[in-house]
This record gives C-alpha cells, structure tokens and sequence, in this order.
C-alpha cells in the first residue's frame, strides 16, 4: 500500500492539513497509518477518490454531517442526496434573490407591486396539551396578517410564549405594512418580548423563556422572524423545505459535523436553545423576507411536532386535508411527549375570504 505524507496528500486532494486533520477527528477521513512516535499522519493513495468528493461537497457548501452520510453511501444513493441537497439549495437562493430584488427595489424606487397579482393568506390553528405535560405552555396565533407560534419554558412558561406572540398582535391591525419597513418593526417587537419575558422572573426564581416563529403578510411577502428551536415549512410544489434553522446546542453539533441526524435524536441536550426569548441581552433573532407564490402552503410548528414526527410525514400530512389537526393527531399517536402546536396557512388568491379554524 503506497502512502503519502499529510502535506502531499493535502496537495493531491486540495484541502489542507488543518481540514484533514479536522476530517480525522470527526471520522469523516481517518488516515492510513498514524506514526505512534510523531503523531504523524499518512494516508493510502486510494483514499484520494474519497477526500477529492469530501473536497467537492465542501466547495459545494454541503455540512459536514451531510458529507458523512454521502461517503457513507453506494454511488447512486450519493447521487440522490447530492441531488436533494441541491434542490434545498437552489430554493434558499430563490429566497435569497427575492429579496435582493426587493431591495434593488426599495434602492431605485422601482415597485414591482403593479406586476404582482395581489394574494391572501387562509390559515388555520391548534394547539394541544399532548399526554404526558401537565399543562399547555405554548401558543399560537392565526390572524389576517399575522402567524405565530411560541414555546414556553419554565414556572410561566405559558405566560412567557403568551407574552411573546402578544407582543407581536399590533402588526396584524390597522393599515397594510409596507415590506420594506416589516423586518424592522419585527425586530423592535421581538426586543419589547424579551424584557416583558424577562420581567416575568423574580428574583431568585427559576428561568422563565419562550421561542418564537412568525411570519408576517405584506400582500405579497411574508416577513419571517424566528427565535428558538419551534419551526417554520415551506411546502412548494409538491416539495417541503423547512425555512428556520433550529439555535439549539444539537443542531450547532450538526452544522459541525459532531453529530449524525440519528446521535441528534436521542442526544441528552437536545432540548437545550442557544437563542430564547427572555435573557437579559436581547438575542439577535433571525429575519427575513420570503416571495410568495400562490398554491404555497406553510406550516409553524412547535418542538412537540418535530421531536416525534419525521420530516417526511410532515409533508405527507401538510398536502392533504385538514393538516392542522392531522399533524397534532400524529404528534400525540406517537406518546404526544410534549405540547404541539401548528399553523397552517395557504397562499390564495382571493376568491373568498381566510376562515380560522381552533
């Protein structure tokens, strides 16, 4: 077996020592030999056609959990996954271009309003206690314009999450938003939750917080604000895309590569957020603007969902008929483990006006 230094197999495989040496420690890439005196590693000439596709994936953005699982794969499944990942891809970068459109938009005083055929939203919601908590700490909100969902922890952890879409209620009064104007209203109404959230502990209490998921309706945008691990779907074109990205401690391990999706599920920190509603410095929530294309439907979760319900019954439950409650239904089919919540709303035309449903 022919092997090579670290510095000529870095040159072979273009990706550094520093990244090879990090491959190791993940498994992703194990040297061949690792001398036991120097530490020095050595990698087997056949091991190139494996770093040259970790190389490829990398430059194509791809996590390194996600690489794991490709190289773990025959050739045709390897294809498929890149294939799906690129698919999530192109529609993040749709979003993406949208709004830098808009902002072209808002720069040169152009409007491509005249050009968009208005839309409506038609939603429906429900909450549920599910079988094992004593009481619902969650909440969700379904208005005109408005969509919400938050998840309360601690002593007045339905307080909390209350205070969190309350907080949030005014936007869905009075006159249309202008997009340009909608993130930033969403961000000032998220700071005002996080200390009406914080004034909820006293002193020497237990911790008191909430996430928050929202999407707010400008007639032809949906401004999305998002705090937590609760969630936020896309389903477009017979395809699901989930448009929030969970600021917990798992999924920060995911990004890097430390954890597979499988270790994810039974982590013993898995409940554990890096962002919610409530600490003393208002944390940075995520925000932004989303294109809205008629027959989309979208789907704000809480954990109580996610946590027993896999992605792939997510989408078969959201495209068929009363998703709301058949999504709540699945959760509790499954031990209901948790409070679950959901809002789902259709982007119509608007041939009749929205109904909510509890």
């Amino acid at each position: 077996m022919e092997l090579l230094t670290i510095g000529a197999f870095a040159k072979a495989s273009r990706l550094s020592p520093k990244a090879l040496r990090l491959y190791d420690e993940l498994e992703l890439l194990r040297p061949a030999r690792v001398d036991p005196d120097t530490g020095y590693r050595y990698y087997a000439v056949e091991q190139l056609e494996r770093a040259r596709l970790v190389a490829w994936l990398r430059r194509l953005g791809m996590p390194l959990a996600e690489i794991r699982g490709v190289c773990a794969l025959d050739a045709a499944g390897a294809a498929a996954e890149i294939r799906a990942y690129w698919a999530r891809v192109e529609a993040e970068t749709a979003v993406r271009r949208d709004l830098a459109a808009f902002l072209v938009d808002q720069l040169t005083g152009e409007s491509r309003r005249d050009h968009t055929t208005m839309l409506e939203l038609r939603y429906s919601a429900h909450s549920d206690r599910g079988h094992v908590r004593p009481a619902n700490q969650d909440t969700v909100y379904a208005g005109r314009r408005l969509l919400a969902v938050a998840d309360g922890c601690g002593p007045a952890g339905a307080l909390a999450s209350s205070t969190a879409v309350e907080a949030l209620k005014f936007l869905d009064e009075g006159e249309e938003l202008a997009a340009g104007s909608v993130l930033n209203l969403l961000e000032e109404a998220v700071r005002g939750a996080n200390e009406a959230i914080g004034d909820l502990a006293g002193d020497g209490e237990e911790a008191v917080g909430s996430t928050l998921t929202a999407l707010l309706w400008t007639g032809s945008k949906l401004a999305l604000v998002h705090i937590g691990d609760s969630r936020a779907y896309l389903l477009r074109d017979g395809e699901l895309f989930r448009i929030t990205h969970d600021h917990s401690v798992v999924q920060s391990l995911l990004d890097e590569g430390r954890l597979t999706p499988e270790e994810a599920e039974s982590h013993p920190q898995r409940a554990l957020l890096l962002k919610a509603l409530g600490g003393g410095t208002p944390p940075a929530p995520d925000l932004r603007l989303h294109e809205a294309l008629a027959g989309d439907r979208y789907l704000l979760c809480s954990d109580g969902l996610t946590r027993v319900v896999p992605d792939s019954r997510i989408k078969e439950l959201l495209g068929g008929e009363d998703a709301v409650h058949a999504l709540v239904d699945e959760a509790n089919a499954a031990g209901g483990p948790d409070n679950v919540s959901c809002v789902v709303a259709d982007v119509v035309s608007p041939t009749r006006p929205p109904v909510t449903a509890g």
